[in-house]
């Protein structure tokens, strides 16, 4: 019998490629605050809340402002990004995340979803995906932001795995971290040289099968 062990995914830039749709948010609001936002900017913004990737923004342009007008600022983002992933389907599921989703429910293995996005939920919906997660655990449930490992616990506790028996998969420096602050097993998606500190690196999901799922599993 195939042991278990619990398999928990980040959201953007891991299923799917909502980043594009939070650096285009990001980067319209930057522009009003007189800010020039760049890709490389908004790597520093992978995996963290939306506060405090408003806090980095507006450091990068030293500009200072009220606690109401941060709200409005936060609310106009949320509500730009929310307009862009209104299209959101299937096609938007990256390449060999679906193959490996499929594996794990056809092999009783238990599946969490661990992101700081408070549209997590939808998200799933909307690419038709949300059967597949036991557990979501996204923004509106944690207090504390990666690389502060909340979210993975919690969503370990939720499918009532031990954190050394949890696999995650990120493709940010702060969840990767956050993995490893929770003695977890991180699978870095994306750039070796950005998420150098991951167990295992891979650029996506094409790039592994199953027979690297079960090595895991059996681990």
């Amino acid at each position: 019998m195939m042991k278990k062990k619990a398999f928990i995914f980040d959201l953007d830039g891991v299923i799917v490629d909502t980043a594009k749709y939070h650096y285009l948010a990001w980067q319209k609001l930057a522009a009003e605050l007189g800010i020039n936002f760049t890709p490389e900017h908004n790597e520093e913004l992978k995996g963290v809340s939306r506060v405090r990737s408003l806090e980095i923004i507006m450091a990068m342009g030293n500009v200072t402002a009220s606690t109401d007008q941060i709200n409005l600022w936060l609310d106009q983002k949320n509500t730009d990004y929310l307009s862009y992933i209104e299209s959101m389907d299937e096609s938007e599921i990256l390449p060999g995340v679906l193959p490996i989703l499929n594996f794990l429910k056809e092999n009783g293995q238990p599946i969490a979803l661990g992101s700081a996005s408070k549209n997590a939920r939808p998200i799933l919906e909307k690419v038709h995906i949300l059967s597949y997660f036991d557990v979501i655990i996204d923004g509106n449930d944690v207090t504390q932001a990666k690389p502060d490992p909340e979210v993975f616990t919690r969503a370990a506790d939720g499918l009532q795995m031990a954190y050394a028996d949890a696999i995650v998969f990120e493709d940010s420096v702060a969840g990767v971290q956050a993995a490893r602050h929770a003695h977890m097993t991180s699978v870095g998606i994306g750039d070796a040289q950005i998420l150098k500190e991951a167990d295992y690196h891979f650029p996506d999901f094409t790039h592994f099968d199953h027979h690297f799922i079960e090595t895991l599993i059996q681990k």
